[in-house]
This record gives C-alpha cells, structure tokens and sequence, in this order.
C-alpha cells in the first residue's frame, strides 16, 4: 500500500497521540517545508489525505455531517493503522541528494 508523505505524517501524528487527534496539529507539516503554499490549499491537502486514509480504512473521522458536506475535526486510527505507522516508523528517513552536479572524484 502506497502512502504519500502527508498520509505517512498524519499516521505517525494519530500513533503518538493517545487519543483522538486534532487537525490542527496536521498543519505543522508544512511549517518544515521552505516553501509554503496558501492556507487554502494546505487544509485541501489534508483533508484529502485524510478522506483517502478513511477510505483504506487506516483512519476513522469524527466532526460533524452537513447536507452538503462533511466536516472532520478529529481522527483516530484504526487497528489496521496502527500497523501500518508502525511500520512507516521503521523506515529510513530519506536524504536530499543531489545528482548531476560535478563531483570532486570524477574526471572528465
């Protein structure tokens, strides 16, 4: 199962909290970044990786149901979640590198 490094940051947020998670807190993942985009598009990004974590069943939503929409204020996860942070928690970080720049060991 493929999940985006969002998706990865909200898993690994929910398994560190004891209960159910603020979205709020979701917004920090984009205070790492150098470049930020509008507040807008940060609330999209999250709310859309949330709705497809709740569709691979890795978390449950709680908020509130409109008639035109739905508004998820907290999440927790799953068992099924669970495992699968646990599991991003073993992986290696990944490191910036930088290829097609000269080297000092190459000649030519």
């Amino acid at each position: 199962m493929r999940i985006s490094g969002l998706q990865k940051y909200i898993l690994l947020q929910s398994f560190d909290a004891q209960n159910k998670l603020d979205r709020k807190v979701l917004l920090e993942f984009y205070g790492l970044s150098k470049k930020k985009p509008g507040r807008e598009i940060m609330v999209n990004s999250i709310t859309n990786s949330i709705e497809r974590l709740i569709k691979k069943g890795l978390v449950v939503g709680f908020g509130e149901i409109t008639r035109e929409k739905i508004y998820i204020t907290k999440i927790r996860l799953t068992r099924e979640g669970r495992l699968v942070a646990k599991r991003a928690l073993g992986e290696q970080k990944k490191l910036p590198l930088r290829l097609g720049g000269k080297s000092s060991h190459m000649k030519g």
